[in-house]
């Protein structure tokens, strides 16, 4: 009955809202300082990818922005492609102090497992206002082939 009682108080509730939301920001507060050690933080979702097939290639966009293309290495062994790079943000000048700091710096690496083999001497890659596309074209064996039926 307390409890009910407790919720039915317009201010017990407001300060209910506060102290929930101050439990979010400590928590979120708390799983910051673990994210450095979790063994996903490497992994991360930078660059954001899109990889699709267009029936001949697989083609692979990401958003790099601020990344200079000379920092990334793309590389094919099989049929993974590694994408790895580094994003650097200048430091701020002597007096200047952050109000918000949400974008990253330092080494990035994304690996993809393609769902077929690709031609790695056919490979292209250009960078334009950000984004990174890499074409992947199918090996010969890994494309379609319609087959045709004999009659007699």
């Amino acid at each position: 009955m307390a409890l009910i009682r407790w919720f039915d108080d317009s201010d017990n509730l407001s300060q209910m809202e506060r102290h929930m939301e101050q439990m979010q920001r400590d928590m979120g507060s708390l799983w910051s300082f673990f994210r450095p050690f979790s063994s996903t933080a490497q992994v991360g979702v930078f660059p954001p990818m899109n990889i699709y097939d267009d029936g001949e290639s697989y083609i692979a966009r990401a958003e790099l922005p601020g990344v200079d293309p000379n920092d990334i290495d793309i590389t094919i062994t099989g049929d993974t492609l590694n994408i790895r790079g580094k994003r650097e943000i200048k430091q701020l000048s002597g007096a200047s102090s952050y109000h918000r700091r949400e974008r990253k710096s330092g080494e990035f690496k994304r690996a993809f497992n393609l769902p077929d083999k690709v031609d790695s001497s056919k490979v292209s890659a250009g960078c334009k206002h950000g984004i990174l596309e890499i074409r992947l074209p199918r090996a010969e064996e890994s494309k379609q082939r319609k087959i045709e039926i004999k009659t007699s």
